[in-house]
């Protein structure tokens, strides 16, 4: 973590309608060329935090009341979600959330609206169709009849139009098969080593600390882990609440109680 970071957080607290406190001082860092992993349960804030970074708070009712979100040197927070894009950051949301009447070609222009000229918008295709041939093959069909994992590429190459030093995924792995999921997993690979940082928000947590050189733990608003993913997969807690390795073996997250984590990791 010793690099610049792409992406820094600094106790930042974030309020809905002025009254639900959702994030509590959350500080995280993205170094440039980095893949970092934000892992977490539903409802630990992971959303929040994404939206804070990338300037959608404000159509969900959502306000910064603390804290400092800089990108590339720059502090953000107070942005709307356009001029973050045109900063350096792009995400991927949790659903795909593609253009599903529109052709796969349409999907990556809608993409690359910061593109200065046609010869740019081009290259920039072109090299979404290099890392996705399955998508150039079929650039004239319409998107919602995509597979899941086709519609997945498609988002992350729609991402990728407006040429990030950032990009954030969002539930990547989510409702793929693993097959799809490995694929998924060296996309990620490729185009943090082709330049752009990632920061990878997950709950399949041992892909994310597989991919990762950096992890962080969201719970209740607050980070309560951080650390590499070697000293991450050997936390006792990490291993149990997130690897499924309990003390009497393995497990799924899902079936340990809730009060059993807020108990040791609330503050």
């Amino acid at each position: 973590m010793a690099e610049a970071p792409i992406l820094s957080v600094r106790n930042l607290e974030v309020v809905y309608s002025d009254v639900i406190l959702v994030l509590r001082g959350v500080s995280l860092a993205v170094p440039d060329r980095a893949i970092v992993a934000l892992l977490g349960a539903n409802g630990a804030g992971k959303t929040t935090l994404l939206r804070a970074i990338t300037g959608l708070l404000p159509i969900h009712r959502g306000r910064i009341t603390k804290g400092v979100v800089t990108v590339a040197g720059t502090e953000v927070q107070r942005f709307d979600a356009p001029a973050i894009v045109r900063r350096g950051v792009a995400q991927v949301m949790e659903g795909r959330r593609i253009f599903a009447e529109l052709s796969i070609q349409e999907n990556l222009r809608a993409g690359g609206f910061t593109g200065r000229g046609k010869g740019e918008l081009a290259t920039r295709m072109e090299r979404v169709y290099g890392l996705f041939p399955t998508l150039a093959e079929r650039r004239h069909q319409t998107a919602g009849y995509l597979s899941g994992g086709e519609q997945q590429m498609l988002a992350v190459g729609r991402a990728l139009m407006s040429n990030p030093r950032l990009l954030i995924l969002d539930e990547p792995s989510l409702g793929l098969a693993p097959q799809i999921v490995e694929q998924i997993a060296e996309l990620i690979v490729t185009i943090n080593q082709a330049g752009s940082a990632v920061l990878l928000v997950e709950q399949n947590a041992a892909m994310a600390l597989r991919l990762a050189n950096y992890g962080y733990i969201l719970e209740n608003g607050k980070i309560v882990k951080d650390g590499t993913p070697q000293a991450l997969e050997q936390d006792q807690d990490v291993r149990e609440f997130y690897l499924g390795h309990g003390e009497t073996g393995r497990r799924s997250f899902r079936e340990i109680k809730t009060y059993r984590r807020k108990k040791r990791w609330s503050a």
